[in-house]
């Protein structure tokens, strides 16, 4: 029996390793001695990652919950390290599967390989090339010490190349987190905010904003969201805003009656959003992916992106963290003229499947 113990840290983890589950589930039926057992971290506490959250993604809750939320980084790392190791040693694996770039991803990859238990990656060899992300420091740690490479696209296969990894080790699948919209999206379920504001498709921009560069920096967030309203014609702003930032919002008095906050919203309700939405602007990594594959004109508040594939061929543009290179971008989106995107290679809901092909024809033999 081979036996692959998966790591998940944070709420998006889950959505890259749901389709991997299911495909483990398949496979097993189809009689390919395999199992698994996931382990949350506990990294991330989100209230929204109840009992329903997983039905939802259609998996079982995680074998074992770490615990290990809160503190600094050094002090999460360290927590996780201890606490894996434990459960490692006392149920040992073939393989140890990480996924992403959360500290749960490199500190897993770490403990592994100190018990000699070889590491899978997936989402392996995407760069930012920014060093005062922590994002980034986890992805070049995990990576030096990876021993399989599960990649999103062709740049990736280059990065990890040029830093020595060989062509043996690196599988080109496609993205996981697109396995899992496919699969939802006929599930998309209208937030409460849809019909409270009479929300119309096309008609409203979608919002979000969790980076340090733009929310700790008081002043930066404010002339952002500023810029946002004076460049929005006259559509509804719906920001789904974590806690921490709502504070930073309401201590610098920032209202406008277009700019409509709402408590951070559900996989299923935010998609919702996403996909009716006439644009999204944000900061995250993962939403450019889905916005992409939805076609949805997507507006990028960074100076580097390690997912450059969704500019070169996705509906995304890196607008930087200047607000005043926002009029320019917004102007092309009113004016009718966005692009419209193409196929990105592999991200065609398959790419679980793949993985678990290789690790039945080329990994666990």
């Amino acid at each position: 029996m081979y036996k692959v113990t998966i790591i998940a840290g944070a709420r998006p983890n889950f959505m890259k390793i749901a389709p991997i589950i299911h495909a483990i589930q398949k496979a097993k039926q189809e009689n390919f001695e395999i199992d698994y057992r996931l382990v949350h971290t506990g990294q991330h506490y989100d209230k929204n990652m109840s009992g329903s959250f997983f039905e939802q993604l259609e998996i079982p809750e995680p074998h074992v919950n770490l615990e290990c939320s809160g503190g600094t980084q050094a002090e999460q790392t360290a927590a996780i390290m201890i606490n894996f190791e434990k459960e490692l040693m006392a149920n040992p694996a073939d393989l140890v599967l990480v996924v992403g770039d959360v500290t749960s991803t490199m500190a897993c990859a770490l403990v592994a390989q100190k018990l000699h238990t070889k590491v899978a990656h997936v989402e392996g060899g995407i760069r930012s090339d920014d060093w005062s992300m922590p994002e980034e420091i986890n992805r070049l740690v995990t990576d030096s010490i990876t021993n399989y490479f599960f990649t999103t696209s062709e740049t990736a296969n280059t990065t990890l190349r040029a830093s020595g990894v060989k062509d043996d080790q690196i599988f080109f699948v496609g993205n996981t987190m697109i396995d899992t919209l496919l699969k939802q999206r006929p599930n998309f379920t209208a937030p409460k905010v849809w019909d409270e504001l009479g929300l119309e498709k096309g008609n409203y921009i979608v919002m979000t904003l969790h980076r340090p560069a733009n929310v700790d920096e008081e002043s930066q967030l404010k002339d952002m969201i500023d810029e946002i309203i004076e460049n929005t014609q006259d559509l509804p702003l719906i920001f789904p805003v974590h806690p921490r930032t709502a504070k930073i919002l309401e201590r610098l008095n920032i209202s406008h009656s277009r700019l409509h906050t709402v408590e951070p919203l559900s996989y299923l309700e935010f998609n919702y959003l996403v996909e009716k939405a006439k644009a999204v602007i944000t900061d995250s990594g993962g939403i450019t992916e889905e916005a992409s594959i939805m076609r949805v004109p997507c507006l990028t508040l960074r100076d580097n992106t390690e997912r450059p594939e969704t500019i070169t061929l996705g509906t995304n543009e890196l607008v930087g963290t200047n607000p005043k290179n926002l009029k320019p971008y917004l102007d092309t989106l009113f004016a009718g003229n966005w692009k419209k995107g193409n196929d990105i290679p592999l991200w065609d809901g398959k790419t679980a499947a793949r993985i678990v092909e290789n690790l039945k024809i080329n990994i666990s033999e």
